[in-house]
């Protein structure tokens, strides 16, 4: 398996109220297709470090390369348009705008890149919504969907660009157990059938055990990165 991602020797302070070290020297590689899942306990650095990855956090010490491309010192404009066009993201919470239909919200990221006319981006909306199971709601506003819906429609927003990776911040928090069974059996295909790198936050141990790989951390060190 080739590299995606590769982070060296990461630092990250914090100095509000007063200074403190938040990610302590972490170092990781992650291969294309890979299933990764961080876990740790509240405060453990672990959703820090995931948006360090994701270049939503440039303030840190240490390298990090995504795809061959070394992301940091690069400035914040290249940075929006290296994540829209390569990294997917899955918050907890999905982040759709209610008065939109499905179809809007998962076209949205790809409006940006001005890469496809407009019968285009529909046709690929489509597609990552019928990827989903969830094409009969295309045309339906997403705040009259079910939370399980409303966060598929989240992940088929997150793949309308094909991005190499996709980063998800308790991506199951606020679904049931047979709901986050989807979104896990999601992410699954998306990494053995499609290649995507899936890198996740989260505390359910269930979701966790079944990722290709863990890696724990605690008090901001790499405690457990089995190979």
């Amino acid at each position: 398996m080739s590299e995606i991602l590769n982070a060296s020797h990461l630092n990250k302070y914090f100095y509000e109220p007063e200074k403190f070290q938040a990610l302590k020297d972490v170092s990781l590689s992650i291969n294309k297709g890979e299933f990764v899942s961080l876990i740790g306990k509240s405060g453990s650095g672990k959703s820090t470090l995931l948006y360090m990855l994701s270049t939503l956090d440039t303030d840190y010490e240490g390298t990090i390369t995504i795809n061959n491309t070394k992301l940091t010192g690069e400035g914040q404009n290249e940075l929006a348009k290296f994540r829209n066009e390569h990294i997917g993201f899955v918050f907890q919470f999905h982040f759709l705008l209610p008065e939109f239909t499905a179809l809007q919200n998962v076209m949205m990221p790809a409006r940006k890149l001005r890469k496809y006319s407009l019968e285009e981006l529909k046709e690929r909306a489509m597609e990552k919504l019928t990827m989903m199971g969830m094409n009969a709601f295309a045309n339906k506003p997403s705040g009259k969907l079910s939370g399980g819906q409303q966060q598929r429609i989240a992940i088929a927003r997150a793949l309308i660009n094909d991005p190499v990776i996709i980063m998800a911040d308790e991506p199951t928090g606020n679904l049931d157990s047979a709901n986050s069974k989807i979104v896990f059996d999601i992410f699954q295909d998306l990494s053995r059938n499609n290649g995507n790198t899936v890198i996740t936050v989260t505390h359910d141990t269930d979701f966790a055990r079944r990722a290709d790989r863990i890696i724990e951390i605690a008090d901001g060190e790499i405690v457990n990165s089995p190979e």
